[in-house]
């Protein structure tokens, strides 16, 4: 009976102790410090947010600088020059995400459609047959690269560097530095690649659908496919992906092969619609590419991949360019704003990284 009474009268010291105790309140400091930090966690697992709001931003911008900038006119402008580098961005994301990227891709954007305009014009051959053909050559150049990188053991960087002054040489000997004008075909397939639709004061070109088709493609094998669980785990640590059974070899050689495809189908779409092949059209897309990656929230450095944010990315780069002409900006200033948009995406991405992972601590 002493023992039950003892009991009791502790957990009435317990019980009066824990009541004296301030409990904290929804509004305490405390509490609203943890909650901000969640929704910044919470931001961080979402990539894509930071290039999505800076798009909002240089949109706003740009519109209060100059009104013209949201006109039919210029809207269908951006619209047909932004899917045709967010096609290359689009295989350079794939890449990065498995802890590689393409140098050459400018040049292959290049040389691909140059080869297409020589084959039709010189030769008289079918338009499809032709791009075909094209195609087969940027597939061959990225399997060059992806075989190099894997069995050879050199970095991508030199492998891929070295490719691209191969290809671009080749692209400007084969035409003896003058562009091939006037793509003599004016069959469906023309019109498939680079024909136009008009809804009210916009023209959505051909490009903007297959960019669009493309990106969610690319987005349902990166996030639903065993292939992107592949993809992400080779970008990340790629012994442990290969302890788990994944043939990072193969597929390697596979995204270095998908990515000089996506940059030999843009050179054609773009080649095309401007009715004129340039051997050196590509020339600094590798750069830009990686740009828009990375600000749309791709790792450089492997292991995470978006390709939403890639989408996104391939709008402000061209918002930016387009916009700072309209503003009165020399366009040699592009470069420039790029580098700071580039930054502060970065800054912002590394800081909600380091959210995550203090989050997951």
């Amino acid at each position: 009976m002493k023992k039950f009474l003892s009991s009791l009268s502790r957990k009435d010291v317990r019980a009066g102790e824990a009541a004296e105790t301030p409990q904290p309140t929804p509004n305490a400091p405390g509490v609203v410090q943890g909650w901000r930090r969640r929704e910044l966690q919470r931001l961080a697992s979402r990539p894509a947010i930071i290039p999505f709001c800076l798009l909002v931003l240089v949109t706003v911008i740009f519109w209060q600088a100059n009104s013209a900038f949201v006109t039919g006119l210029n809207i269908s402008g951006m619209l047909a020059y932004a899917p045709e580098l967010g096609l290359v961005a689009l295989g350079m994301t794939l890449l990065l995400t498995a802890g590689q990227f393409d140098l050459s891709v400018g040049a292959v954007f290049g040389a691909v459609p140059l080869l297409v305009f020589v084959l039709v014009n010189k030769l008289a051959m079918p338009l499809v047959l032709a791009i075909l053909i094209g195609l087969l050559l940027a597939a061959a150049i990225g399997a060059t690269n992806g075989v190099l990188v894997t069995k050879f053991g050199i970095s991508s960087f030199l492998v891929t560097l070295s490719t691209q002054l191969i290809v671009g040489g080749g692209a400007l000997y084969l035409s003896s530095g003058f562009p091939q004008d006037t793509l003599q075909d004016k069959s469906a397939v023309r019109n498939l690649i680079s024909g136009t639709v008009h809804i009210g004061n916009l023209t959505i070109y051909a490009g903007l659908i297959w960019f669009l088709v493309l990106a969610l493609a690319c987005a349902y094998l990166l996030t639903q496919t065993r292939i992107g669980n592949w993809i992400t785990a080779s970008g990340g640590n790629r012994e442990a992906a290969e302890a788990r059974g994944i043939n990072t070899t193969r597929l390697t050689i596979a995204l270095f092969i998908a990515a000089s495809c996506f940059a030999g189908l843009a050179g054609i779409i773009s080649d095309s619609r401007l009715d004129l092949a340039y051997p050196t059209a590509g020339t600094g897309y590798e750069l830009q590419a990686i740009a828009i990656a990375v600000v749309g929230g791709t790792s450089l450095f492997g292991g995470s991949g978006t390709i939403t944010g890639t989408l996104i990315g391939a709008l402000l780069l061209q918002e930016i360019n387009n916009g700072v002409v309209l503003v009165g900006v020399p366009g040699l200033a592009y470069n420039m704003f790029v580098g700071a948009i580039i930054l502060i995406a970065m800054l912002l991405q590394s800081g909600l990284k380091k959210l995550q992972v203090d989050g997951r601590a």
